[in-house]
């Protein structure tokens, strides 16, 4: 909450950047914060509570972002699933953390649809993008879910040591297994992300997270960005050299990690 906050009150001018099918779309942080109000109220709508897991399962967009800081900051848990996993670890991992809801956009919901019957826990299917649903089952569409939602929210007092995110390891060894990251680790880490020794993000920087947001939560890039007013240039599915190399040229890009 404090990040969001700072996102909020500090750095409202910042913006993120989001490489689309037809273009790009720019949306400031004042702007974002907004949408994480909603967000949050759209996912109260949808029954999920403090302790609930909400997965992603999507690329590196300002949909995600909202993601990160909607579903810690009411006091569920963020699960980020890496979307290049084998279906049964998929399946196995969904279930493990006995997700509530998944986010998934528009151009893997094809994917995802494949496998949806083998989630045990799973009520909802959230669609990001105008795309093709690919057959999910009862899909909600991203948009319309927070249009109908009141501006603000009433944030919970949260303990720093609760859960905020959960990711899984890839399975190499056995069945993959999940680890927990803390509010208190996240924050501490965003803090060290920005010290000049490490990534030095600050406010005068324009990052771009190459690395995906299902992995390790990017390296912790969207949080150390938002705390320290960094714009975010989220690359989506375009992770070739050359659209990246358009997108660090054009949107004068300061600091890249993949």
């Amino acid at each position: 909450q404090h990040i969001l906050d700072r996102m909020r009150r500090v750095y409202g001018d910042s913006e993120v950047v989001t490489l689309t099918d037809s273009g790009k779309e720019r949306a400031s942080y004042t702007e974002v914060a907004g949408r994480v109000d909603r967000l949050c109220r759209a996912l109260e709508s949808l029954g999920v509570k403090e302790g609930d897991r909400v997965a992603t399962f999507a690329w590196n967009s300002q949909r995600h972002l909202e993601l990160y800081m909607a579903v810690p900051c009411m006091g569920a848990v963020l699960h980020m699933v890496n979307i290049r996993l084998f279906p049964e670890q998929l399946t196995y991992i969904v279930n493990h953390a006995e997700d509530k809801v998944v986010f998934v956009d528009d151009s893997l919901a094809p994917a995802l649809a494949k496998l949806a019957g083998s989630f045990e826990t799973v009520e909802h299917f959230v669609v990001m993008g105008d795309g093709d649903d690919g057959g999910l089952p009862n899909a909600i569409r991203y948009e319309e879910l927070i249009a109908d939602q009141a501006d603000g929210y009433d944030y919970p007092e949260i303990d720093d040591r609760m859960a905020a995110g959960l990711c899984y390891t890839s399975g190499t060894t056995g069945n993959p297994k999940g680890v927990l990251y803390s509010h208190r680790s996240n924050v501490l880490h965003s803090l060290g992300t920005c010290l000049a020794d490490a990534m030095g993000v600050s406010s005068r920087d324009r990052v771009l997270p190459v690395v995906p947001m299902f992995h390790v939560n990017a390296w912790g890039i969207p949080y150390a960005a938002a705390l320290s007013g960094a714009d975010l240039v989220m690359p989506t599915r375009f992770l070739q050299g050359e659209p990246l190399a358009k997108l660090i040229e054009e949107e004068k890009v300061t600091v890249a990690a993949g």
